[in-house]
């Protein structure tokens, strides 16, 4: 058994609190958009780390991570993108892959909005661990903890880390 810390759209900030909320957790993955690579750098003394890169990230990140991770733990195939869209929308860059060869679990970020879903048409679990930086237009950050237990994915929690703050949300709108 694996037990996962799932996180997305830090955009260069690090809640200190997730450290906390990850110490039980055998690995940590982040979705992209990182915004700088001073935030995987921390994740990963704690950790070990996967992460793919984001539409915000700069070329040092683009050269330290892939686009896309495919892989698999105990039987579950995982895709890990930044951008994926959603079910059923999903992106028109991932959709005809996604169609040809379904992983298990299909993780992106990018949308900000925390979502964990079934795909009965793809027979996949969606997730988007939403955003846990203090940039963008969410007003909750969040992350998600799971684990991986043989081909079973079980306990999973979406983790609350509060409002971005009161001045950022007057700024988003």
């Amino acid at each position: 058994m694996r037990r996962i810390g799932l996180l997305s759209d830090t955009h260069g900030w690090l809640d200190p609190r997730i450290r906390e909320h990850f110490a039980q957790c055998d690995e940590i993955w982040h979705a992209g958009d990182i915004g700088g690579l001073s935030v995987t750098d921390e994740l990963g003394k704690w950790k070990p780390l996967r992460a793919v890169w984001g539409n915000i990230d700069d070329a040092k990140a683009r050269a330290t991570f892939p686009e896309h991770q495919r892989f698999t733990i105990e039987g579950v195939r995982i895709w890990m993108t930044h951008i994926g869209g959603r079910p059923p929308g999903y992106d028109r860059n991932v959709i005809q892959e996604l169609r040809a060869s379904p992983p298990t679990l299909f993780i992106c970020g990018h949308s900000h909005l925390c979502m964990v879903k079934f795909d009965e048409r793809l027979k996949m679990l969606y997730m988007n661990p939403g955003a846990c930086g203090r940039h963008g237009f969410h007003h909750v950050r969040t992350i998600l903890r799971f684990s991986i237990d043989g081909a079973q994915l079980t306990g999973l929690e979406v983790i609350e880390l509060g409002t971005r703050g009161k001045s950022e949300l007057k700024a988003a709108g």
